[in-house]
């Protein structure tokens, strides 16, 4: 089946998106697959071309303001313009988020949901992960273990749904960390940023009237 993985991450290169699709890609090998980054640029017609005639649609990106990224959504805008509708694809999509609770990626998830209904694709499944930006810290331990125990096995779900081109239950998870540690563990990162930025700590905490 050919299976293609949309990044929607407006990063170049090493976005928490892309890691997690490379955690993915080995649980869905024995597909023909091919990557797409859209980051801020346009995408030339052959990729256009390799969406169309896709089996399985993977979109992989960050939340933005509860939302889809805005270069996204002129995406999926393109798409139907293109007139890519009422096609026999099914559409997974993977949503990660800078909070501790992968809950709050729920109203991404039925965005595209929604966009699926509007342009008559299948809704295949939704994962949505929390702490994003844990990614490059857990990014070489094994799926479904240590921290990376709740999303490796949400992977894997979703691995087995899109294998067998099937629907799932919607899956929202945080890691398996203690919310405690992963924010004071965000808080020396946000120093370390203010330090070589030439501010004190407490200049992170001024208010703007």
């Amino acid at each position: 089946m050919k299976i293609t993985i949309v990044i929607g991450s407006p990063k170049f290169k090493e976005s928490n998106s892309e890691i997690i699709v490379n955690s993915l890609c080995p649980m869905i090998s024995d597909n023909d697959i091919e990557i797409i980054n859209i980051n801020r640029n346009s995408i030339s017609e052959k990729q256009f071309e390799r969406i169309f005639v896709s089996g399985a649609l993977i979109f992989a990106f960050p939340l933005y303001a509860d939302s889809i990224p805005s270069h996204l959504l002129r995406f999926l805008a393109d798409l139907e313009l293109k007139g890519f509708h009422n096609k026999d694809i099914m559409v997974y999509t993977i949503v990660n988020n800078g909070f501790f609770e992968g809950c709050q990626n729920h109203i991404a998830i039925a965005q595209m949901k929604n966009w699926c209904n509007a342009v008559q694709l299948k809704w295949g499944q939704g994962i949505g992960i929390g702490s994003g930006e844990m990614q490059p810290a857990i990014r070489n331990v094994p799926a479904g273990h240590g921290p990376n125990k709740s999303i490796g096995n949400a992977l894997k779900s979703l691995a087995d749904h899109i294998n067998n081109c099937k629907s799932g239950k919607d899956i929202l998870v945080s890691p398996n960390f203690p919310r405690f540690l992963w924010k004071k563990a965000g808080n020396i990162f946000w120093y370390q940023q203010a330090k070589e930025n030439g501010l004190r700590r407490k200049d992170l905490y001024i208010k703007i009237h």
